[in-house]
């Protein structure tokens, strides 16, 4: 099977960085007091097959320049897609022309030119892979096939796909700063669908890293989506109760999302979280621990620099259930008045400590008697009050062991109680994502059938 294609490569640094001089020297021609501007370029191969059929190939080709400008306290943005002195001009004059039709907005305005990074270490980002469609198309049907091959009773799928992006972007403002991060994502994913009668349940897997060699076989990402789906068969619903809820890593990653919302300067200087006014209480249970780490070598959010340009740094979040500090960028630490955190654009990879010597098997051990959640539904989390009602399927567990799937349910609590009411979290640490967290268990929840 032929794996590599002719190499497409992005501009260089060097070639990008005089078209972000240009329109930073051109809106102050035009009387702007300051400006920045991003250049973002990528090349991507998508491809997806379905009952072993090809059902897409996508080549994508994107360049995008953004210029936001500054006219004393009033601010104005423009885009475009065409990277030529014509399309660059069309923009900073109409960035202009917005700013001075503005109104005055006193929070407005570039991060503090000391706070801009100046360390630029290689995080491993980038790892291009250069797989032809041919090649691409072959690991999707291979990863589909897999998933039929692991259950007679996966009999149809939704698909299986194979994504590659090599990306490229450029940030420059008028303090002088320059900062370039280039960096790949590759994934290969799988929804099969297993029946028994008319029964029907699907399950879904897949696997996401920055370079090709660290993600999972294509059979195995369609081996774990078969037997997912077939483990739902038989699914029943439960009676109204009260119990421990086990989250796997995969699900849990989004409390810990539901607390990073939160937590965000756009909700608080809104008045639209439950965490305002917070900082150094203790919210979770206290063996809870959770460091901003935005060095990682190949994280999936790692960068020595926020949207803004102010330097990242490791930072405690969260410290024995104690809250430590916000998420703000320059903007919203204005509206608060209080100093940007450099996390404009959000948080750049959370870890959440282990509490727990095991996996999600041991922990299921632990737990005895109580539910697996693995799929959520709807949109049932309130910020703002931190109430939480939210649809959800997954499995029943009597001794340690899973008795019977479940489905049709609805889990419902508070964040705030939640969060204090963790109880364990396990060492089987899923590495996907910008927030890095093993299964959760906590220690009770309503569940409604």
């Amino acid at each position: 099977m032929t794996t590599s294609a002719p190499v497409q490569t992005l501009p260089s640094v060097a070639e990008l960085q005089p078209w972000l001089a240009r329109a930073l020297a051109s809106a102050k021609q035009l009387g702007a007091s300051a400006a920045e501007v991003s250049v973002g370029v990528s090349r991507g191969l998508s491809t997806s097959v379905r009952m072993g059929e090809v059902e897409a190939v996508q080549f994508q080709r994107d360049r995008e320049l953004s210029i936001a400008v500054l006219f004393g306290q009033r601010t104005g943005s423009a885009s475009t897609g065409e990277l030529s002195e014509a399309g660059l001009q069309r923009a900073v004059e109409a960035a202009c022309a917005i700013a001075r039709a503005s109104g005055e907005d006193p929070y407005v305005g570039l991060a503090d030119a000391a706070l801009m990074a100046t360390n630029f270490p290689d995080l491993d980002l980038c790892h291009p892979w250069n797989l032809s469609a041919e090649a691409a198309i072959d690991l999707a049907k291979e990863c589909e096939a897999a998933a039929f091959a692991a259950d007679a009773r996966v009999s149809q799928s939704e698909g299986a796909s194979v994504d590659t992006r090599h990306s490229l972007s450029v940030y420059a403002n008028t303090h002088g700063f320059l900062g370039a991060r280039e960096s790949t994502d590759h994934s290969l994913s799988c929804v099969a669908i297993a029946g028994a009668g008319e029964a029907m349940q699907n399950g879904h897997w897949y696997s996401a890293a920055r370079a090709a060699q660290d993600l999972e076989a294509a059979a195995a990402v369609g081996t774990r989506a078969g037997e997912r789906a077939a483990a739902r068969l038989g699914a029943q619903g439960l009676s109204t109760r009260t119990t421990p809820v086990l989250f796997p890593a995969e699900v849990a990653r989004g409390l810990f999302g539901h607390f990073l919302g939160a937590i965000s300067g756009g909700a608080l200087y809104r008045r639209a979280s439950f965490l305002l006014d917070r900082l150094g209480e203790t919210i979770f249970s206290e063996r809870v621990n959770a460091v901003q780490r935005p060095f990682l070598l190949r994280g999936a959010s790692s960068s020595a620099f926020d949207s803004d340009g102010v330097a990242t740094a490791e930072r405690a979040l969260i410290a024995n259930g104690v809250l430590q500090g916000y998420l703000l960028g320059a903007y919203s630490a204005r509206k608060l008045g209080l100093v940007t955190t450099g996390n404009a654009g959000g948080i750049y990879n959370l870890v959440v400590d282990s509490t727990f010597d095991g996996g999600f098997a041991a922990l299921t051990r632990e737990m005895g008697q109580g539910l697996i959640v693995t799929d959520l539904m709807g949109q049932g989390v309130n910020t703002v009050t931190g109430d939480y009602s939210r649809g959800a399927s997954g499995f029943w567990v009597e001794g340690g062991v899973i008795a019977y799937p479940v489905q049709n349910i609805t889990i419902a609590g508070t964040l705030p109680e939640m969060f204090r009411s963790i109880a364990a979290i396990a060492s089987d640490v899923d590495t996907r994502g910008g927030v890095r967290c093993g299964s959760v268990l906590i220690d009770h929840m309503t569940v409604a059938g």
